[in-house]
């Protein structure tokens, strides 16, 4: 039964995308609202449990897939003449975003401890690439802001993946600073992914010389490519999530000629995972959080998605020539999404004494994020072209 709803709710979104894609309100939205009507705390037709696994592994593959697929489409061009937004983002702005994140954390959970906190400041530093789609293919902003954002929302949840680690290891007591365990993150996940992604093309390419692979196959290979990259980076014990993203930078150049003809079916299996995974989540995990919700938690996540991201984010962009709205636009959309779903389940799988607690700022964060960037996507967007052309 779940998955003829699944199926059945995907087929029906799909007949009618591309008008809500133009819309104020968007498809995560949609797909969340679903999820909540049809699930066990709603109708009770979607019969799904609370698994955490189930969500961690959807998420992955998501977010695995959309970051190589957006890289993939990406101007590399454009990238290098506006590297200074990226650059100072996630040199500067991020690390600004956990310790504000975690100043925050520090005022507002007392019961948490200083780790806990840490943990959660560090789960909702990343920005999400799937969210984000809205405004990163959205031609009325400026490609330099696009491109941007979808730079930095490719780097900085593997960025952050040693900083969750470093945490856990002083909940084992093993917590040292070490610049080892950041680089082999980075150094491994990157080039796993120009490894897979150089090697799988020549494949490819060999294949189309001597047309053996047909038009139907040519889409799954490069899911079949963005996940094994993934997942090879995660055994090496490097970032997948970099993997993804920097294997998908070098296809978007030496599969310059023929890469749509390869993505865009990529894309739409990348678009129905993230379907299934914000109706899974909306089911499960929405109303048990909302229903334990204090006004801590609300102002914590409210803080998270504005003062937070936004006040970092207006800092480090000072002396470049992107001037006040530019400003502000960047740094208000910085979702957050699934990224912050795969952190918090790998700090669930810690056993932490707040982790229930720590679960639920999350959820309402990752919530509040879906509506306020899902309703003001295309209106700032439309807003900001206004202010370009003037």
């Amino acid at each position: 039964m779940n998955l003829l709803i699944l199926a059945g709710f995907i087929f029906m979104y799909a007949l009618i995308a591309k008008r809500i894609e133009v819309m104020t309100i968007s498809g995560p939205i949609i797909f969340l609202a679903f999820g909540i009507i049809m699930g066990p705390n709603g109708i009770g037709i979607l019969k799904v449990s609370e698994d955490r696994e189930l969500i961690k592994t959807l998420a992955e593959l998501t977010l695995a897939l959309v970051l190589f697929t957006d890289a993939s489409m990406a101007k590399v061009n454009v990238i290098k003449q506006n590297l200074i937004i990226p650059k100072r983002l996630l040199l500067f702005g991020l690390p600004m975003i956990m310790l504000l994140g975690f100043g925050f954390g520090y005022i507002l959970f007392g019961e948490l401890s200083t780790i806990e906190i840490a943990i959660l400041a560090v789960s909702l530093a990343p920005t999400d690439a799937a969210l984000g789609k809205a405004v990163i293919t959205n031609t009325n902003v400026p490609e330099r802001i696009r491109e941007g954002l979808n730079v930095e929302s490719g780097l900085n949840d593997g960025i952050c993946v040693p900083f969750l680690l470093l945490c856990f290891s002083f909940l084992e007591g093993k917590g040292e600073f070490t610049y080892g365990l950041f680089a082999k993150q980075i150094i491994i996940g990157a080039g796993v992914g120009l490894a897979v992604t150089f090697l799988g093309h020549s494949v490819i390419s060999l294949s189309e010389q001597k047309n053996s692979i047909s038009h139907s196959w040519k889409s799954i290979v490069i899911i079949v490519l963005a996940f094994s990259m993934f997942s090879l980076a995660q055994i090496l014990g490097g970032s997948g999530f970099i993997a993804c993203f920097a294997g998908g930078i070098l296809y978007s150049i030496i599969g310059q000629n023929k890469k749509e003809e390869f993505i865009n079916a990529a894309e739409g299996f990348g678009d129905s995972l993230a379907i299934a995974t914000w109706v899974v989540f909306g089911a499960s995990f929405v109303i048990p959080a909302f229903n334990a919700l204090t006004p801590a938690v609300v102002l914590y996540a409210l803080l998270s998605l504005t003062v937070v991201r936004m006040l970092p984010v207006y800092l480090v962009l000072l002396g470049t020539d992107i001037d006040t709205r530019g400003k502000i636009f960047i740094g208000w959309f910085g979702p957050r999404g699934l990224a912050t779903i795969v952190f918090v389940v790998m700090a669930a799988e810690k056993h932490l004494n707040n982790g229930p607690f720590i679960s639920l700022v999350a959820i309402c964060t990752i919530v509040f994020s879906i509506v306020g960037h899902g309703f003001s996507a295309n209106p700032l967007a439309n807003w900001l072209a206004k202010k370009e052309k003037k």
